[in-house]
């Protein structure tokens, strides 16, 4: 990637280093406000366009080229790598995660695989090397914490009061370390990616 009229203002201002201006980025940058977005919704699930590198970098990239921000949010989402330690989870319209497989016991924490980013993740590491020939900008990934991510599998879905998740924690809490310790070492496996 060349550093040639690369917009360098959201690292800048990351190191504290005074800018001209702040810094714009969308989180939910690409959504509802375009029409081009809107129409690959019509066809695709948010895990078809996460798994097509190119349509995902082009998603990802929309925003940057229409909006002139000054960071782009690469487009998935906290869940993307679930499936592949063996959660059974279907992103629903207006809903949001529901997970088939809930957590209920340790032994269903003990059944949880590993993640293999290399072979498990691979759309997402063509996706960014896609990026970082395409954009101008920094490119801004994010990760679920551990508790967000084990309150999906434990409640089986969104939860306001998590009732089920505060009582998994006060009944197996070796169980719950377990789910904190195994989504942690995911997670930093996902994101720590070059």
């Amino acid at each position: 990637m060349s550093l040639e009229g690369f917009n360098d203002t959201f690292l800048k201002a990351c190191r504290g280093e005074e800018q001209d201006h702040v810094p714009v980025w969308y989180m939910r940058q690409a959504g509802r406000s375009q029409p081009e977005y809107r129409k690959i919704k019509e066809t695709h699930s948010l895990f078809d366009i996460t798994h097509d590198p190119e349509l995902c970098a082009y998603v990802t990239k929309l925003p940057v080229d229409q909006y002139n921000t000054d960071a782009a949010i690469l487009y998935k989402d906290i869940m993307t790598p679930l499936p592949f330690i063996g959660v059974d989870v279907e992103i629903k319209s207006g809903i949001g995660p529901v997970i088939h497989n809930p957590i209920r016991s340790s032994n269903d924490v003990e059944q949880l695989g590993e993640l293999h980013p290399e072979k498990d993740v691979a759309h997402v590491i063509e996706t960014i090397k896609l990026l970082r020939t395409q954009l101008s900008v920094p490119l801004i990934s994010f990760g679920g914490a551990p508790f967000t991510l084990a309150s999906y599998m434990i409640e089986g879905g969104p939860s306001r009061n998590y009732h089920k998740t505060k009582a998994f924690m006060h009944a197996e809490p070796k169980a719950w370390q377990r789910l904190m310790d195994k989504l942690g070492d995911m997670t930093i496996a996902t994101y720590a990616l070059k």
